[in-house]
């Protein structure tokens, strides 16, 4: 297995220890790139669960992410938010989404993230 990028590591660390959600970030995983801003774990958790909660139909499954993180060393997971998935010249979905990604499976990377103009 190999060893995690440490400036990843480092940016999510800093990410979960400042509670902030304002870190951009592109990245590229299994072929995809996914551009959107860094949530902490508690954050991006309790904004799935409250999607979750509303929904008539899959309302069952919020208790899941109200379980809290383990915290056993360095993050291994990225937290997106307002995040899209690029494919040609649109961003998927439009809105933005909630994306975690594994930071070992992460082959690339820039800060910032990525918009569409018409311009």
């Amino acid at each position: 297995m190999p060893k995690p990028d440490e400036l990843i590591v480092d940016i999510a660390a800093l990410v979960e220890s400042g509670q902030s959600s304002q870190m951009s970030l592109t990245v590229v995983t299994g072929g995809a790139v996914i551009t959107g801003r860094l949530a902490p774990e508690a954050m991006w958790r309790q904004r799935v669960s409250e999607v979750l909660t509303s929904s008539a139909r899959l309302g069952e499954f919020s208790a899941v992410f109200d379980t809290p993180q383990k915290k056993d060393g360095p993050p291994t997971h990225l937290h997106f938010h307002v995040a899209r998935i690029l494919q040609g010249t649109v961003g998927i979905p439009e809105t933005g989404g909630m994306f975690r990604v594994a930071i070992e499976d992460i082959s690339a990377w820039t800060v910032g993230d990525f918009s569409y103009s018409d311009h």
